[in-house]
């Protein structure tokens, strides 16, 4: 039952609005949509369509696979596999194509997992990729959270490079990361999250506008923003946004005010930045008598290849 051609505008497998239990697919890594846009844009903008939530920037469409394979889900409960390059976990503000079907993901609860694995493993790229596992029947003690696995580490160096690939996973790695995944246990290699907290409320920041020492101000008296000195800020989703302002903002602006009307809740997934480890600087002894210790060798080669 394999058929030919574009998945995006060309669904073959749509007869009777067939739906499947499990899915698994390694989409094109950061490839333009730019030549199927009018087709895409017009489903898009159809309501109940596969892409109707949001699209992504033309230059990458990832999300859009994902997005058709939930098309594709059954009522009573599918799971989904799909690998990804990291752009999908953080490309796009708030309110972009990107943030915005994140957000659809991640409140519907659908997201159950994401594992990264290790550079170099495949033919014809170099670059990390992560693996989504997205699905409508969670596991009761898994509602509302996300897990992610970092599985970076678990990989065995190839004897003989094939194109890009480097690395490989062996058996008893594998059944590792199966692991860790299924006991559903914070540990070194595991963190587990409450959905909300990857999303935040973009707030804008504004502050008066002054001319000749005096602010300036609309009919009702309320005072002008000046656009130069606009910013914004991001505000986790568990924090109430008026604390956040009172105690961040306020202190160092205290003319400035939040426009409501511009907030706009958004998601990401900062991987990387969950399992980071601070590492001690080493300090400027050791380095320079590293440094000596090099020069030492240097100059006695020189003299070996004088004498």
């Amino acid at each position: 039952n394999i058929k030919l051609g574009s998945t995006l505008t060309n669904d073959q497998h749509s007869d009777g609005n067939r739906k499947f239990d499990y899915m698994i697919t390694n989409p094109p890594f950061g490839v333009s949509w730019k030549s199927e846009q009018k087709q895409i844009l017009n489903e898009s903008s159809e309501y109940g369509g596969r892409f109707s939530v949001g699209t992504p920037r033309v230059s990458d469409g990832s999300l859009l696979f994902l997005q058709h394979l939930i098309s594709k889900m059954e009522t009573q409960g599918s799971r989904i596999g799909i690998v990804f390059n990291g752009s999908p976990l953080f490309t796009g503000d708030s309110g972009s194509g990107e943030s915005e079907i994140r957000k659809w993901i991640i409140e519907n609860d659908w997201l159950e997992s994401v594992v990264s694995l290790p550079d170099q493993l495949f033919f014809n790229t170099g670059i990390s990729t992560y693996i989504w596992i997205v699905t409508n029947k969670k596991n009761p003690k898994r509602k509302g959270k996300v897990q992610l696995i970092d599985g970076s580490s678990f990989y065995k160096s190839m004897k003989k490079s094939l194109g890009s690939k480097r690395k490989f996973i062996d058996d008893s790695q594998r059944e590792q990361l199966l692991q860790t995944y299924q006991k559903f246990e914070e540990n070194e290699h595991s963190k587990i999250f409450d959905n909300e907290f990857f999303g935040y409320t973009k707030i804008n920041i504004e502050q008066p506008k002054v001319e000749d020492g005096e602010v300036v101000r609309d009919k009702k008296g309320n005072p002008k923003p000046d656009t130069k000195l606009r910013d914004s800020e991001r505000v986790p989703l568990s924090e109430d946004i008026e604390e956040y302002f009172n105690r961040e903002v306020e202190p160092h602006l205290p003319n400035s005010w939040i426009d409501f009307n511009k907030s706009k809740v958004g998601y990401e997934i900062n991987f990387t930045k969950y399992f980071y480890q601070y590492k001690p600087l080493r300090s400027s002894n050791d380095i320079s008598n590293d440094l000596l210790e090099l020069k030492k060798e240097s100059e006695n080669l020189l003299n070996l290849i004088m004498d």
